[in-house]
Order: C-alpha cells, then sequence, then structure tokens
C-alpha cells in the first residue's frame, strides 16, 4: 500500500449559522491546515498515487482567500470542509484541517468508502 500525504496552508474566512449565540457567527479568518492523505494498491502510469501539484491545485484554487460560505453547500464548520476537501481528490480517504492552534477534526472514510 502507498501512501501520499500533502500538507497544505490555506486562508480563507467564513461565518457559522450555529444552534447557540457565538462569535463564530460572525465573517472571521483563519490561516488553515490542510493535511490531505491519499493511498493506493498500484502506482498510475506516472509512478505515482496522486500527484502532489494536483492535491494543492484542487484545495488551493477552491478554498485560498475565499469565503468558505460562497464556496461549500453547507455550513462551512471545520468537519464539513474536511470532507468536502475529501470527496474531491483521487485515492483520499483523510483529511486533517487545524483551524487553530490546539483546534484539529480529522475526517476519515469508512473501509467501505475506500479506493484501491
Amino acid at each position: 500500500m502507498y501512501t501520499v500525504i500533502k500538507r497544505m496552508e490555506v486562508s480563507a474566512a467564513h461565518s457559522l449559522v450555529l444552534s447557540y449565540p457565538s462569535k463564530c457567527e460572525n465573517l472571521h479568518g483563519h490561516n488553515w491546515i490542510v493535511t490531505v492523505y491519499c493511498r493506493s494498491r498500484e502506482l498510475n502510469a506516472d509512478g505515482m498515487v496522486v500527484d502532489f501539484t494536483s492535491i494543492k491545485q484542487i484545495v488551493k484554487e477552491q478554498l485560498d482567500h475565499k469565503n468558505l460560505n460562497e464556496v461549500l453547500p453547507c455550513n462551512p464548520t471545520a468537519e464539513n470542509m474536511a470532507r468536502w476537501i475529501c470527496d474531491r481528490i483521487p485515492k483520499c480517504y483523510k483529511v486533517e484541517i487545524q483551524e487553530s492552534e490546539g483546534n484539529v477534526v480529522v475526517y476519515e472514510k469508512d473501509g467501505d468508502e475506500e479506493e484501491d
């Protein structure tokens, strides 16, 4: 099994819709640290699981310097952001999002959802 891990920083803003009063309901930004995990039993014709550049393009072009409320079709929590990213990257099975120091979310596909 081959595993590729790509870590990058994305600057983006969001405002959350919550069931309780919170300052996070106001538009605010983070320098998110996004770590993408991809794996495969076989390498593609180029000898890769997924090209690092391709992962970076998918994440950065869609999210960097954006208002996440205008990109994600759901409440742009770190949890929803992690799943949204995972669903867009070939061979991706796990995404970690660090929203701020000490606040990390991990989304991981169930074994049935993983690609080989």
